[in-house]
């Protein structure tokens, strides 16, 4: 059966819950630093500037630094929530799932997507009077968000309780802790970091945004959108806030819904990359800009302390953070579409992963490795 993309639905949500980790990281990070940094010796300075001779105190017994326990293997789920606030009881969709997986000596991390459309086997959920069964992944979060007798009031966190134990079933891997997100603010978020420099794989024609960054207005009837279109054409390019955002939102392209999903993943490595390499962490001022940016569009989703995660991954260099597209296909008799499945090649890398044995298959299967 041949790659599909899926049934076009016009709601859509940035695979950007991998930046959640980054930046509770980077905050992290800043706060291990306040908390075991050393200034050496102090002097105590008497009248006129004498120096005093210090008086002898007890040696504090040694302190076990944050994440001390903390030894991998380690699994982040980073979920993208489609969610309109203005509409009463909209229930919200897992419409961007990401694993990030960082196996045992903390050294490597490895991301990957799952398709909104997967079929998968959802578990029973009682707190939402869910009985479980065969659908997409998508709908996890919208089913476990129910709240009986609340109609009006889905509940997030409990959505991700439920979508956590099924991207589990399906994956084998134990979630340790995840983080939701969601798009409001992401423009800002980019922006505070100065805009993110990227290699754009294949000319990409906007469907929502005008050159000059307006969105396009409605097309009478309901039937798409007229106006000029911003182009994003292939090759290096320094994107701003709502460009970034913009070009990882496209999916009528070549490659439809798998190329969308590839390039969220490389907007997201790239930006990973330049808060490594500027040291984001040890510079508080650009560190508050970048959480006043997320502001509550960030939600911690349990496990470890942000700040053990934090100094755990913090030995992890940019060009070991390794992004995977995970083929798939449609699943369906003619037009009848059902939803998404991995190919035998990407499950296996699934099994391959849990094994240890990553790094093997990925070269053995080096198309599966994005490295731009």
């Amino acid at each position: 059966m041949s790659q599909r993309t899926g049934a076009p639905r016009p709601r859509w949500m940035l695979a950007l819950a991998a930046l959640a980790v980054v930046v509770l990281a980077a905050v992290g990070a800043l706060v291990v630093t306040r908390l075991v940094g050393d200034d050496g010796p102090q002097r105590a300075i008497g009248p006129a500037g004498a120096t005093r001779t210090p008086q002898a105190s007890p040696t504090p017994s040694p302190t076990a630094p944050p994440g001390a326990g903390i030894t991998g293997p380690l699994n982040l789920l980073l979920v993208g929530v489609d969610t309109r606030v203005s509409v009463p009881g909209w229930e919200p969709h897992g419409d961007a799932v990401l694993v990030l997986h960082v196996p045992k000596g903390l050294d490597r991390a490895y991301l990957f997507s799952l398709p909104r459309d997967l079929l998968v086997d959802i578990p029973a959920f009682p707190k939402a009077d869910y009985r479980g069964g065969k659908t997409k992944l998508t709908h996890a979060m919208s089913y476990g968000s129910r709240v009986p007798g609340k109609p009006e009031q889905p509940s997030t966190a409990q959505g991700y309780e439920l979508l956590r134990s099924t991207v589990s079933g399906y994956t084998g891997l134990r979630i340790d802790a995840g983080a939701v997100l969601t798009f409001n603010g992401f423009d800002k978020l980019v922006n505070a970091l100065g805009g993110v420099d990227l290699y754009i794989d294949q000319r990409v024609v906007s469907l929502h945004r005008r050159p000059d960054g307006r969105h396009r207005e409605p097309a009478p009837g309901g039937g798409g959108y007229v106006g000029p279109q911003m182009v994003y054409e292939k090759g290096e390019r320094h994107l701003n806030g709502w460009q970034a955002l913009d070009y990882a939102r496209q999916r009528y392209i070549t490659g439809g819904g798998y190329a969308r999903q590839r390039h969220q993943q490389q907007l997201i490595k790239a930006l990973v990359t330049k808060i490594l390499d500027e040291n984001l962490a040890r510079q508080p001022e650009r560190v508050q800009q970048v959480v006043d940016a997320l502001g509550d569009t960030l939600v911690y989703a349990g496990g470890p302390r942000i700040v053990d995660i934090a100094y755990a991954l913090g030995g992890l260099a940019p060009d070991r953070f390794v992004s995977v597209d995970l083929p798939g296909a449609g699943v369906g008799k003619g037009s009848a579409y059902r939803g998404e499945e991995l190919t035998q090649t990407g499950r296996k890398f699934l099994t391959e992963l849990r094994a240890g044995r990553a790094d093997a298959y990925l070269a053995a299967n080096p198309k599966l490795r994005l490295t731009r």
